[in-house]
């Protein structure tokens, strides 16, 4: 005689078996420790204030510990190790900052809000700092002249403007040449307004990497290039290293690659040429402070073009910047250095 099976039965075992598995694994918590994670500020920014983390746009999470079931921390540390970063953004109305003032950010409290991490059935249970500061400033609007720079930053005297002049939100103590907007042009961005006028962006930098841009596009245009400027190669350019106060006297330098400057090439007049084969020196290099506890540096050098002929557009360069790569040695221990 045949047995029925009793499906019922087994589908009750099988729901069973799966609910302790899964109340196993929720009563089972555990943590994970990101070593690293950043914190930005939303793009929602009212334009008449700026928010920063110490006049920087994001700062760097030293450390979040996170807890949560076993599988979900094994899938949050699977994610990272695949390339994820743990981001977050801080959004100045939502967390009331948004008046001018300085701010203290308590960011396990912040941390512990965040939809993502809770989406994901996790929880911060610490983090490394504590507290971050923010600072809120007030901008006020003015009208800005427009600059046209190269590449290299340097002032294209021949650009023409229009309009020469653009309302931004600006700190309200910036008065006189801080009231400047530059247009970063390439050369094939020169060459091209040559023939045709080109749309461009004024921007200004409120503080390294804290750029604003400009709701105003301007038309730039540049006239024909000029017979007078010739392309020019300066051999054998020496190079001046300026030391501060603190380490004049107590290392020369070791140049690791003099051949990455031995030559200089500029378009210039003939005149500002000849004005810039009689510098003194051709190239400066800056020494700082903080090099004396590095084994070797690499710095971008100064090409020390003569000003008079800057102002008048006769001399540019016409290369990219060479860094230098060197290393300081007691000067007790060779020559004495050279500086300015």
């Amino acid at each position: 005689m045949k047995r029925k099976f009793k499906y019922g039965k087994i589908a009750l075992v099988v729901f069973i078996t799966v609910l302790i598995w899964v109340w196993a694994d929720l009563a089972q918590d555990d943590t994970f420790t990101v070593p690293h994670a950043t914190l930005s500020l939303a793009k929602s920014i009212a334009p008449s204030l700026w928010v920063s983390f110490d006049e920087e746009p994001l700062v760097s999470i030293e450390e979040i510990v996170l807890k949560g079931p076993a599988s979900r921390i094994a899938e949050q540390e699977r994610k990272l190790k695949e390339g994820e970063m743990l981001e977050f953004n801080l959004d100045p109305v939502q967390e009331k900052m948004d008046r001018p003032d300085n701010y203290t950010l308590t960011l396990l409290a912040f941390l512990q809000k965040n939809k993502r991490i809770r989406q994901r059935g996790l929880m911060v249970v610490s983090c490394k700092p504590e507290m971050i500061s923010v600072k809120v400033v007030k901008l006020v609007e003015k009208p800005l002249k427009v600059r046209c720079i190269d590449e290299y930053g340097i002032t294209i005297k021949a650009a023409i403007v229009d309009p020469p002049q653009v309302q931004m939100f600006v700190p309200e103590d910036w008065e006189g040449e801080r009231l400047t907007a530059d247009v970063r042009l390439t050369p094939r961005e020169i060459a091209y307004a040559r023939s045709a006028a080109i749309d461009g962006t004024p921007q200004i930098e409120l503080a390294p990497r804290q750029i604003r841009r400009a709701r105003t596009i301007v038309k730039i245009k540049m006239p024909p290039e000029e017979e007078k400027l010739r392309g020019y190669n300066i051999p054998s350019a020496t190079i001046g290293f300026v030391f501060s106060p603190v380490l004049q006297g107590k290392y020369r330098v070791e140049l690791l690659n003099p051949q990455d400057m031995a030559v200089v090439r500029i378009k210039a007049t003939a005149a500002a040429e000849s004005g810039y084969k009689n510098q003194p020196f051709q190239i400066l290099l800056y020494i700082l402070d903080d090099d004396e506890k590095q084994e070797g540096v690499s710095r971008k050098v100064v090409y020390n073009l003569p000003e008079e002929f800057v102002r008048k557009d006769e001399i540019r360069l016409n290369q990219q910047p060479a860094t230098a790569r060197f290393k300081l040695i007691p000067a007790a221990g060779g020559p004495p250095p050279v500086g300015l």
